[in-house]
């Protein structure tokens, strides 16, 4: 299948390269950790790097719950085969720790040419072998960091792999980190071919997911998409879901009913604790820390709201892809009915429900947009865009755009988001933003109102902008 997107992963893996090849900084070799959440395609990132890079590589990938002497003889054997130009020198040979086994890479790399080594799912690595660690640091510092490599290593465990960077560890200081994440508007846009309001949608379900995003036939609407999605159980977009979920969540975990009871729509504290539990609120020392987790695996997401005044207690949580927001809230309860046949019932009930869902959904693919978008001639002072809403949610105003995120020092725009199909930003939605406006700490008679509409906004409204999908894909680019 054709690679399509990344433009800009290739390109910082490729001047990662670029400093090896040149001999640019301190050491010849360069040691890169590449993370992002599971299913994302960072594998297949990795393996299209190495393919164009047209160098000698060898990329070892790590087996969960594997004998770490087998993991070990299976590493050596796929430096034994690679392409380095002294990959003879370790035929045969027999690793009994780490230091060994990675040992022979530095021993088959060449020292003269540039070559890639990757290891790809470290956590599991790190899980198996308590010494891989100190293995790892020991090899770079003595032999790999002083010939032409550049060292990949890549893991989904987020918490994992920044911890590999974090200061007592043993490879501390060694590496620079990029985050891979999914597939972002623009390159929705081009592998679905779809006009800029629907590729927006299409970002939505798929989450920008590469296998859900390749299973879109090019230039089909949602709905058939659905229809078509809905008709095989085995489609990507009704099992990624699920798998991901169990890669990391069992279904019995009080994980994963935090999860379910946020993706239902739940985004207080106090809520999600009393919707995640059969028999009560679940407790604040079990339920914080759980959400401490998910934060950190960025699964689940923390807003605030943003004004001139500090209110860290008022949070609403959100689930941080919107691929897993909508399978929790659309497609777990829908599976069922798809696996006996009546796809067409669930794609009715998905329908029913998306206007609703959508509107919610966008906003954080808007938000984000907009600071893509922002600073700009207009809106030279805006370096933070985010919401606002009190303890009632009333108001609850889409948009703030303030000079910093946290405490701002002062709010440059108001805003009001409004995504529907064949209505724009009218005069009723001004005046409600209008009537809005001053709730917010920070704001003014005069403070600038905008407004970002799937359809445009009516011409005679004294707004200061209005953003629109096209907007959106452009931010992108």
């Amino acid at each position: 299948m054709d690679f399509k997107g990344r433009a800009d992963d290739l390109r910082l893996l490729n001047g990662q390269l670029s400093s090896v090849t040149a001999g640019i900084g301190g050491t010849r070799g360069r040691a890169v950790i590449v993370t992002g959440r599971r299913r994302v395609g960072k594998s297949r990132l990795v393996q299209e790097f190495c393919d164009r890079s047209g160098l000698p590589y060898v990329l070892f990938q790590a087996t969960r719950g594997r004998n770490p002497a087998a993991e070990r003889a299976e590493f050596v054997s796929a430096v034994t085969c690679s392409p380095f130009s002294g990959a003879e020198l370790v035929s045969g040979f027999s690793a009994t720790d780490w230091n060994q086994a990675l040992r022979t890479a530095s021993i088959a790399a060449g020292d003269d040419s540039p070559s890639v080594v990757v290891i790809d799912e470290v956590p599991w690595l790190v899980e198996q072998d308590s010494e891989f660690e100190g293995a790892l640091q020991t090899i770079w510092d003595r032999h790999l960091s002083a010939k032409p490599v550049l060292l990949v290593l890549v893991g989904s465990d987020l918490s994992v792999m920044e911890a590999l960077q974090t200061h007592g560890r043993p490879f501390f200081g060694r590496a620079t980190k990029m985050t891979v994440r999914p597939l972002h508007l623009a390159d929705v846009q081009e592998m679905t071919a779809l006009p800029a309001a629907e590729a927006v949608d299409a970002q939505l379900v798929t989450g920008g997911f590469p296998e859900i995003v390749q299973s879109w036939e090019q230039g089909i609407s949602r709905a058939e998409f659905f229809r078509k999605s809905f008709s095989n159980p085995l489609a990507p977009l009704l099992v990624a879901g699920e798998l991901s979920l169990l890669g990391e969540f069992p279904e019995s975990s009080r994980s994963r009913a935090v999860l379910e009871a946020i993706g239902s729509g739940e985004r207080t504290y106090s809520a999600i604790a009393a919707q995640a539990s059969s028999s009560g609120a679940l407790p604040s020392g079990t339920l914080a820390p759980i959400l401490n987790t998910l934060q950190n695996k960025r699964i689940v997401a923390a807003d605030l709201p943003l004004s001139t005044n500090s209110d860290t207690k008022n949070k609403r949580y959100r689930i941080e892809d919107s691929y897993l927001r909508f399978w929790l809230a659309c497609l777990e309860r829908a599976i069922p009915l798809i696996e006996r046949g009546r796809g067409d019932l669930a794609v009715k009930r998905v329908e029913r429900s998306w206007t609703a869902w959508r509107g919610r959904a966008v906003e954080p693919l808007i938000r984000e947009s907009l600071l893509r978008l922002l600073p700009d001639e207009q809106w030279a002072e805006v370096e933070a865009v985010g919401g606002w809403w009190n303890r009632q949610n009333n108001p609850e105003i889409d948009l703030v755009g303030a000079d910093r995120a946290g405490v701002a020092n002062a709010i440059r725009f108001v805003g009001s988001i409004k995504w529907l199909e064949e209505r724009p930003f009218d005069r009723h939605d001004y005046d409600a933003l209008a009537r809005s406006v001053l709730a917010v700490p920070g704001t003014e008679m005069s403070t600038p109102l905008v407004a970002v509409s799937r359809s445009g906004a009516a011409a005679d409204l004294p707004m200061a902008a209005c953003w629109g999908p096209e907007d959106l894909v452009r931010a992108w680019r």
